[in-house]
């Protein structure tokens, strides 16, 4: 039988899992945004946006370009594609973030 603690662990490794593809496709998606969109890359702060000293305010406005799909009117497919990506990665991300949460509190 399959014990709590066991389906917990589980969830927890998924999820950690898919953090880390999603961080290494938002790093991907900063390098290719350096040369397709170089003004996106400075208003985002490109970077510095892993580093300690990153401005959130700044990150905050990649998160609001990417959710309201303004990268549809874009010319550079692998720039679109990566954003999409990225997106993609992110709400299954936050969703398994959250559904871990749940399972650890009922467990």
């Amino acid at each position: 039988m399959i014990t709590g603690d066991t389906i917990l662990l589980a969830l927890m490794l998924v999820t950690g899992v898919n953090m880390a593809r999603y961080l290494t496709a938002l790093r991907s998606l900063i390098y290719v945004m350096r040369e397709a969109h170089p003004l996106l890359y400075q208003q985002v702060d490109g970077g510095g946006f892993f580093t300690t000293h990153g401005n959130v305010t700044k990150q905050v406005r990649l998160f609001h370009y990417i959710k309201s799909k303004e990268y549809h009117h874009h010319h550079d497919t692998l720039f679109t594609g990566k954003c999409d990506r990225v997106r993609e990665l992110f709400i299954l991300s936050a969703t398994l973030f959250f559904v871990t949460l749940l399972a650890a509190f009922i467990v």
